[in-house]
């Protein structure tokens, strides 16, 4: 196995999966104003920490995906913020594309920027303990959407992204998200999510990126968020089977599946299924955001001191998330 192989492997085996803790400044002021917590440096790195340092930590996250900000901080332990994560046995990640603006000459549709620097950055990151990298591209499903345009320039990014990433010796996530918003039907997300990842497979081999050294991070097939005919949670499970068997290379290990604005058991129960249906040689696993957090962080804006209440609710979510990953999760879990 090459050395990027084992890092992939090492962070979405045995139902480990992938804390996406990546939130920018603005995205984590908007989750605390919410909760009317004041997003501060201090706070935003206090709630994380909890994260960091919290039981499941070792038996359920394999690696959690870090901001500028973060993976420069120091915690209050004091270790550096990847070696607090590498010393319970996770990999420290960072997101490295610097946000999305409007894709030119089609405006509705977005392209994410960052390129620009990035193998200097790259060093940088390496240099502070990361060891696996995020970039995420957009999609919307519309009458003319996602656009030849859109789908050929975010692959294209994605795969000149892998390259330096893995010229840097991390392994990159390869986030091309098809996102729910809208009320399309969940055939025309599994057709517009099956073009999209074959697109970018095909930039990531004209690149000649190792695919064995790389995690997917996609989608499930789902309806939009406005559609009147929702699929149930066994239907989603094989429309995404089905989706990433006829769009995804066997070489690559694994997949990390986004929440998409799910709700946390939404996100759980349908990773199980797709774990308990999976006939594929893929790990199906989570990298989640939200559907790992969102709970804790409700239990923390009570009462900004009560660490154990938060990390058990965080341990909690994460336990199930695990479970889901092994296809062995039940609801009457959820509740013990």
């Amino acid at each position: 196995m090459s050395e990027l192989n084992k890092i992939a492997l090492k962070i979405i085996s045995n139902g480990k999966g992938i804390l996406a803790a990546d939130e920018s400044n603005r995205t984590m002021t908007n989750r605390l104003d919410a909760v009317n917590v004041a997003s501060t440096p201090e706070n935003r790195l206090l709630f994380r920490e909890m994260l960091f340092s919290s039981e499941a930590m070792k038996e359920c996250i394999g690696g959690v995906i870090l901001y500028d900000e973060t993976i420069k901080q120091t915690s209050s332990f004091g270790k550096s913020i990847p070696d607090l994560i590498s010393s319970v046995g996770s990999v420290a990640g960072i997101k490295v594309d610097t946000g999305i603006k409007d894709l030119a000459n089609s405006s509705e549709e977005k392209i994410t920027e960052g390129l620009d620097g990035l193998r200097e950055r790259l060093k940088k990151y390496y240099q502070l303990g990361a060891r696996f990298t995020k970039w995420r591209s957009v999609y919307i499903i519309g009458e003319s959407y996602p656009s030849k345009l859109a789908i050929n320039s975010n692959a294209h990014a994605l795969a000149r992204y892998s390259a330096l990433v893995q010229e840097n010796k991390m392994v990159p996530i390869v986030e091309p998200e098809v996102l729910m918003d809208g009320d399309h039907s969940a055939d025309s997300c599994f057709d517009k999510t099956t073009e999209v990842i074959k697109k970018c497979f095909e930039e990531l081999i004209l690149h000649k990126v190792d695919l064995t050294g790389i995690i997917l991070k996609p989608n499930m097939i789902l309806a939009g968020k406005q559609s009147k005919n929702k699929l149930s949670s066994e239907d989603v499970s094989k429309k995404t089977l089905e989706c990433l068997k006829n769009s995804v290379p066997s070489e690559v290990p694994g997949i990390a599946f986004l929440s998409g604005g799910q709700s946390e058991i939404e996100a759980t129960e349908n990773l199980n299924l797709i774990n308990i249906n999976n006939n594929t040689n893929f790990i199906m696993t989570y990298s989640y955001g939200r559907a790992l957090q969102q709970s804790a962080l409700k239990i923390w804006s009570k009462n900004t001191k009560d660490i154990e209440s938060t990390q058990n609710t965080f341990n909690h979510r994460a336990r199930m998330c695990s479970l889901a990953a092994k296809g062995k999760w039940s609801n009457n879990f959820e509740n013990k």
